[in-house]
């Protein structure tokens, strides 16, 4: 069995009084997610959060402290794959895609992004990330 682990965040930013999401429609296989990568040798899990943010979309973020999340699946027969979350504001909307990963992104509202995301694993991600910043006065 081959384990891989990546990192990436949920990012996030206010527009008037809406809540919006990032999301990322990758090229290799069609699906929208969130931003997120490998680990890169030496690497925090931050710090690999915050850097492929950056290569995919452009933004630089903050990430929110205690919003940690894990989800573990299978990609292909063989290979069992972690991948860590956060949570990143973004003061910048203006995005720069990472052409040879990413073919669209698109900021989302809070209301919606379900509709956008095509994993099952995101969607309960997107939900935490809903009340978590719910209970921290984000509406």
């Amino acid at each position: 069995m081959v384990n891989e682990k990546s990192c990436g965040a949920l990012v996030f930013r206010r527009m008037g009084g809406r809540l919006d999401f990032l999301v990322l429609r990758h090229r290799l296989g069609g699906h929208w997610s969130f931003p997120k990568g490998h680990v890169e040798s030496g690497e925090t899990e931050a710090q690999t959060a915050l850097r492929e943010v950056l290569e995919e979309t452009g933004l630089r973020i903050s990430l929110t402290p205690d919003f940690r999340r894990q989800v573990s699946y299978s990609p292909c027969p063989g290979v069992h794959k972690d991948v860590v979350y956060f949570l990143g504001y973004a003061e910048d909307s203006r995005t720069t895609r990472q052409e040879e990963e990413i073919s669209e992104i698109r900021w989302v509202s809070a209301a919606k992004c379900d509709e956008y995301l095509t994993y099952d694993n995101d969607r309960q991600l997107l939900s935490s990330a809903r009340d978590f910043l719910r209970d921290k006065g984000y509406r």
